[in-house]
């Protein structure tokens, strides 16, 4: 009897403690949101140093103390193995990230078909970003692929130069013919889809050009190499 006794006390110690973390947690998360209005905190978590909590919100991590009256910004860097605590977590959350490939506007890119088209990968992409210039020769390279080009003006310039590549006849060459070889396109003025691009980017937090979306729903931000794309597309194909 005396042992259920101390069994039940200790239960009940257990999960007032766990309620009572869980409810500071709460109410840091409530403290801390007005300070994002129209964003979303991912992720509240306490850290093991300096009693610290970590914060994630979008792909921006930074740290407070329990009360929110202090936001920490920057890295905290272990000194035994001098790596970066804070990059290691951010590179841990956009590896998890997924977007759905269909729920992208594909009905807004330019699409490019070759070979038998059956594998997939969607490219937030600018016209003035030299890394998507960069890109753009690796894709040259890849085969048996449907390219999905959703142009993203958001470089300076860029929106009137997206436009006349959309308002080009032939909108795949007046592309190619830019990116690979540097000539300007002649597209006059048409509606285009270029505010739904940016909207679309914005809401999938695309803070960088090129981004690629994989079939998986993968996201690789940056220039990547011919082979590593081959590797992510065979991989995307594999998951489905």
């Amino acid at each position: 009897m005396a042992t259920r006794l101390k069994l039940f006390i200790s239960i009940l110690v257990i999960s007032f403690f766990s309620g009572l973390a869980w409810a500071d947690e709460e109410a840091l998360r409530k403290a801390i949101q007005p300070h994002f209005a129209g964003s979303t905190i991912d992720s509240l978590k306490k850290t093991p140093y300096l009693g610290l909590y970590e914060v994630v919100v979008g792909d921006e991590v930074f740290y407070t103390d329990d009360k929110a009256d202090f936001f920490f910004f920057g890295h905290v860097i272990n000194t035994k193995t001098r790596v970066s605590m804070t990059n290691e977590r951010i590179q841990e959350i956009k590896a998890a990230r997924r977007v759905s490939l269909e729920s992208l506007p594909l009905q807004h890119a330019i699409k490019i078909v070759k070979g038998d088209g059956s594998r997939k990968v969607a490219v937030f992409t600018d016209p003035n970003c030299p890394y998507c210039k960069q890109l753009e020769k690796e894709l040259v390279n890849i085969n048996n692929v449907t390219i999905y080009t959703l142009l993203y003006p958001v470089l300076k310039g860029s929106m009137e130069l997206s436009k006349k590549i959309w308002c080009s006849k032939d909108q795949i060459k007046a592309w190619d013919d830019f990116m690979l070889k540097g000539v300007a396109p002649s597209g006059k003025d048409c509606e285009t889809p270029l505010d739904a691009l940016v909207k679309s980017g914005h809401e999938n937090k695309v803070s960088g050009t090129p981004t690629l979306v994989f079939a998986d729903g993968s996201i690789v931000g940056g220039m990547i190499p011919a082979a590593t794309i081959e590797e992510k597309l065979e991989s995307a194909s594999k998951s489905k």
